[in-house]
């Protein structure tokens, strides 16, 4: 399938809101339901314990919160791993999976064979790889040859470490004019992994304004930008994110939109924050969320509490 056909099937893939309705799913509101992704097999550091990972992310699932909760993210070199303990575990309905592609693209045929062998315990919903540094479209073609028409293809292109740069916002626009889903990595062990308001700003406006969903990688620790008093690294909020792209939406400013969602990225006040997504309407959410995707986090207990805390659930 080349890129038009792409990018045909691509808008079919609407919202990871389940219904228009507005009304909340085991209390979560259509704007936050499926939101977060469990990134705990995909954190930086030492590798984690899979039947602990398993674990954790079963109790979540079932948790009041449970609704928050999208797509294990599952690199392909430990998918049998994952379905080994899947099957001692046996869960009451499939796991939701997002394949982090980190055996190259010619093992993704191998993972979606073994995912729908065992169609009782993993549903796939996105394949996610990181992108070479210079995105051309021999290579997206590559992956739209890998990854089927029922799965998104979700691709990452590297940021360099110099906020506001052009070439990698070419490649964003290259991403989305094929029709993947872009990735926006938000941090990580060092300064240069966390994107400035000017690159999150201008990765945010392009996705918007040509209607495509996104999704953000590690390093949204909280709901709400903050500096780590450990690390001085000061990360962006998730929160913030979901704000920016509702005020990129909105109808009737004169203010650039990239403006706009800079002003959102840099608020501190998290009730500020909760209450303009606590005016956001049904259908307004289902917009929203028709564009922000879902954002990684590597302890998926921690959103719950505190969304409760600032009223949102």
């Amino acid at each position: 399938m080349g890129g038009a056909g792409r990018a045909a099937r691509y808008r079919a893939d609407v919202s990871t809101v389940p219904e228009a309705g507005g009304a909340p799913v085991d209390g979560v509101p259509a704007l936050l339901r499926a939101i977060v992704d469990d990134a705990a097999l995909v954190a930086e550091g030492a590798r984690p314990d899979m039947a602990t990972v398993v674990d954790e992310h079963l109790a979540a699932r079932a948790a009041d919160a449970g609704g928050l909760l999208g797509s294990l993210v599952v690199p392909v070199s430990r998918l049998s791993e994952l379905v080994s303990v899947l099957v001692k575990r046996r869960p009451s309905a499939p796991v939701p999976i997002a394949l982090a592609v980190d055996t190259g693209l010619g093992g993704v045929p191998k993972a979606l064979s073994l995912t729908s062998s065992r169609a009782a315990l993993l549903d796939p919903r996105t394949v996610e790889m990181p992108a070479p540094h210079d995105v051309d479209t021999v290579w997206l073609e590559r992956v739209t040859e890998f990854v089927p028409e029922d799965l998104v293809a979700v691709v990452e292109p590297r940021r360099p470490d110099a906020d506001g740069s052009e070439d990698w916002l070419d490649g964003v626009r290259r991403v989305v004019d094929h029709g993947c889903r872009p990735k926006l990595r938000c941090g990580g062990g060092r300064a240069g992994a966390f994107p400035g308001v000017q690159d999150v700003a201008g990765f945010l406006a392009l996705a918007v304004g040509a209607g495509r969903s996104f999704t953000a990688s590690i390093g949204l620790q909280s709901a709400v930008r903050h500096t780590d008093p450990d690390t001085g690294f000061t990360h962006h909020g998730w929160l913030n994110l979901l704000v920016a792209t509702v005020r990129a939406l909105a109808p009737g400013t004169d203010s650039p939109v990239e403006e706009r969602i800079g002003e959102a990225l840099l608020v501190t006040d998290g009730d500020a924050l909760a209450g303009e997504l606590g005016a956001v309407g049904p259908e307004a959410a289902v917009r929203v969320r028709s564009l922000f995707s879902s954002f990684g986090s590597t302890a998926v207990a921690a959103p719950g509490p505190e969304l409760a805390r600032l009223g949102l659930l």
